[in-house]
């Protein structure tokens, strides 16, 4: 079998990686890495035993297939590139930075029937195997994604950069079409919104509480089901899952606490999480997604296959995203829609030294109270 002769544009934080597992696929022979960055290319090159390239246009007529890892706002353009010469590719999550851009990049995918797939390397991470097999309808959906301020992606805001992950799971486990959004947003660093929270309603009821921060102090990236059949927890950094389901004597209404001593917590939580709720741990021995993720690219290729995420499914996510956004920057900060989100919009600070302030109402106490008598009070 001929090797798929595939290159990588933009080989930074994530691209170099996409080089690596390319590199050492057997199937697959890496022609060439991109980088406007001399320097950074040839390094990249070198270890992967590849020639490096500083414009994409010079893969056109090297290459079967592409993956690209450039900036979100030059997607329209790079994958664009290839995608109308009807070159397979691999563009990382977000799919654009607009809907319009979004929308004409999959327009392009269709109208020259090429294999278009999305990096949302989440479909392929191993805790989701706790939901394989599972008859399980979420009602609700809750999802945490926290991580800190790394420089990258100030292209975009942390809807696009970390939201759009779990965006893109839970329309993945939900069929249902959206309701109604309502969301908020500030910014930590300036620019676009580092802290974000959206309530999705879905028509059949299901609600999507997500929230993503990269100004957290420590890193989370949690998902948590809820639904009649019980309850499922994903934790995305250990690779692993918790279900948590109710035993069949509950589901028939017969909760036995006979001998049970209540006071005892330990006990309770014993007969609770065992006996009265069945708890299953999924701990997940998988390999790098990003390895299993371009497998799938290849495969399509190969195959003529779907691949997990197409371009279809990410638009849906950026789709979603906007409206997301819009409800962000339609909410009113201070009664007004240009208050102060961010560290670029507050105001002046107060001229007025912190001494001379007064104090909060439940600080302040009569002129018959002595200090000392104020010291020796608990609280």
């Amino acid at each position: 079998m001929n090797r798929l002769k595939v290159g990588v544009v933009g080989v930074g934080h994530l691209g170099r990686h996409h080089a690596r597992v390319l590199s050492g696929m057997p199937e697959v022979e890496l022609v060439g890495v991109v980088d406007a960055r001399t320097e950074q290319g040839r390094a990249v090159a070198e270890s992967c035993k590849t020639h490096a390239f500083t414009d994409y246009r010079d893969l056109f007529h090297r290459v079967d297939a592409v993956s690209v890892a450039v900036p979100t706002a030059a997607h329209r353009e790079v994958a664009g590139a290839f995608l109308e010469r009807g070159i397979p590719t691999l563009v990382e999550k977000p799919l654009a930075t607009t809907l319009a851009e979004a929308e004409q990049l999959v327009e392009l995918a269709e109208a020259r029937d090429t294999i278009f797939q999305v990096g949302h390397i989440e479909r392929f991470n191993p805790a989701l195997g706790a939901l394989e097999g599972l008859a399980f309808r979420p009602k609700y959906i809750a999802a945490e994604r926290l991580g800190t301020y790394t420089f990258r992606s100030t292209d975009i805001g942390v809807v696009l950069d970390l939201m759009i992950h779990d965006i893109d799971l839970v329309l993945s486990m939900v069929e249902s079409p959206v309701k109604s959004v309502a969301a908020v947003g500030v910014g930590v660093f300036g620019g676009h919104e580092d802290v974000a929270n959206a309530r999705i309603e879905f028509e059949d009821g299901c609600v999507a509480n997500l929230t993503a921060s990269r100004a957290s102090f420590q890193a989370v990236r949690k998902m948590r089901l809820y639904g009649p059949e019980g309850y499922v927890t994903l934790d995305f950094a250990a690779k692993q899952g918790t279900i948590v389901r109710p035993s069949e004597r509950l589901r028939r209404g017969e909760v036995e606490l006979d001998g049970l001593d209540l006071s005892q917590p330990a006990a309770v939580k014993e007969r609770i999480f065992g006996k009265i709720l069945r708890v299953d741990q999924v701990q997940a021995e998988g390999r790098e997604p990003l390895a299993l993720e371009l497998e799938d690219f290849v495969q399509a290729i190969r195959t003529g296959t779907r691949p997990r995420v197409t371009g279809a499914d990410a638009l849906r996510s950026i789709r979603l995203a906007d409206q997301v956004l819009q409800s962000l920057r339609s909410h009113a900060w201070e009664g007004r829609l240009d208050g102060p989100t961010g560290p670029h919009h507050l105001p002046e600070p107060i001229a007025e030294p912190i001494a001379n302030l007064p104090a909060p109402k439940f600080l302040r106490y009569g002129g018959s109270r002595s200090e000392s008598a104020l010291r020796k009070e608990p609280g």
